[in-house]
């Protein structure tokens, strides 16, 4: 049972009489890599020092306003404006509830010398179109139907008061 105990002690002092070998062409090694490399470090950079900037609201212009003068043009009342503007006792069409992006042009129709454009709602309805028929948010107007496209002119506020015209197009869907 003696014997037992020793062979654990035994194997220890083997393993560690094995690591106490010659180590000379190691150290030699370390000596001369540490004579080798001197290394250099560059000095920091020179930095400018920070400048402040005092910002002064009355001789920049004000990035939020539009970049027209709003002096020089003062916004008019709505009776003295002459540019487009919506109808207002026009009654609104089934198409107008949806924004011209969500709508998809799916086919055309034609009878005659009459062509009308097929447009797909969001809802999966499919209107029948023509020029003069309104659809959109915007109060677009359908000005022409192609084989290809339908063209339609929203009106869009310019937030001075007034309208301007905008061109959308309803491209040919193939799903």
């Amino acid at each position: 049972m003696q014997r037992l105990k020793l062979i654990p002690l035994f194997g220890c002092l083997t393993l560690l009489t094995a690591c106490g070998g010659d180590m000379s062409d190691l150290e030699q090694f370390i000596v001369e890599t540490k004579q080798a490399h001197h290394g250099k470090v560059d000095p920091l950079p020179e930095f400018p020092p920070y400048q402040t900037f005092a910002y002064d609201a009355l001789d920049v212009r004000d990035p939020f306003r539009p970049q027209t003068d709003l002096n020089s043009s003062p916004v008019l009342a709505e009776s003295e404006y002459s540019g487009p503007r919506p109808e207002a006792s026009r009654r609104r069409e089934p198409l107008e509830s949806y924004p011209v992006d969500a709508l998809k042009m799916v086919g055309l129709l034609q009878q005659k010398s009459q062509t009308w454009g097929l447009v797909r709602d969001p809802d999966g309805t499919i209107h029948r179109v023509q020029p003069g028929n309104y659809a959109g948010q915007n109060h677009g107007k359908i000005v022409k139907v192609t084989e290809t496209k339908i063209d339609i002119v929203e009106l869009v506020a310019d937030g001075l008061s007034g309208w301007v015209n905008r061109d959308a197009q309803l491209a040919m869907s193939e799903d």
